[in-house]
């Protein structure tokens, strides 16, 4: 299975244990928000907590596992280009538009995207945890302040996760404009 997922949209689909997702920067500077639930029991759901005091680093990448809320693994990272993503920020909001960015109206994010696709398998929208953002570029200053710099990915950038469980898996293409160095671009995936 091959996907493209157009600027400031999202998807939601099934992957079977021991599948392969391979998430593409098509054109560099593109973040992709990715969450995942237990296909058996939605209630498991992928952890940034579990995950990063596990790994023992915000910055997960080639040769560490993600987890869910139950300390099970959920995907293994076999692959990656780019080697930073953020798992700390949750996924954009009507909220984060509101009171971040001072947007009044409406404003395509990421959450709504996930909420909208992952409706479909029966998961609430008060159910989306953190996601893994991939690509998403978050300096922490000695301060403990967040800094969100343009992506680090190039053209082409992938990352392979391995599925350990049968999922269902949520994914976008961010559409925050400081995540993408305020431009909004595709997203593609393939399923191994």
């Amino acid at each position: 299975m091959t996907g493209r997922i157009e600027p400031q949209t999202g998807t939601a689909f099934e992957l079977n244990h021991g599948q392969t997702l391979r998430v593409i920067d098509i054109e560099g500077e593109q973040v992709a928000d990715l969450t995942a639930f237990a296909r058996g029991d939605t209630t498991e759901w992928l952890s940034s907590g579990r995950s990063i005091d596990y790994a023992n680093t915000i910055y997960l990448t080639t040769g560490h596992t993600l987890y869910s809320n139950r300390s099970r693994a959920m995907f293994d990272i076999v692959a990656d280009d780019v080697g930073r993503h953020d798992f700390l920020l949750t996924p954009c909001s009507p909220e984060t538009f509101r009171i971040i960015y001072k947007h009044e109206g409406h404003h395509p994010s990421c959450f709504e995207n996930l909420a909208t696709n992952l409706a479909r398998f029966g998961i609430a929208p008060d159910s989306i945890p953190t996601t893994f953002n991939i690509f998403m570029n978050v300096q922490v200053g000695s301060n403990g302040a967040l800094s969100i710099l343009p992506p680090l990915s190039k053209a082409g950038d992938a990352i392979e996760l391995r599925a350990e469980m049968d999922l269902i898996v949520g994914l976008t293409a961010c559409s925050a404009e400081m995540s993408n160095n305020y431009r909004f671009k595709p997203i593609a995936y393939e399923v191994a």
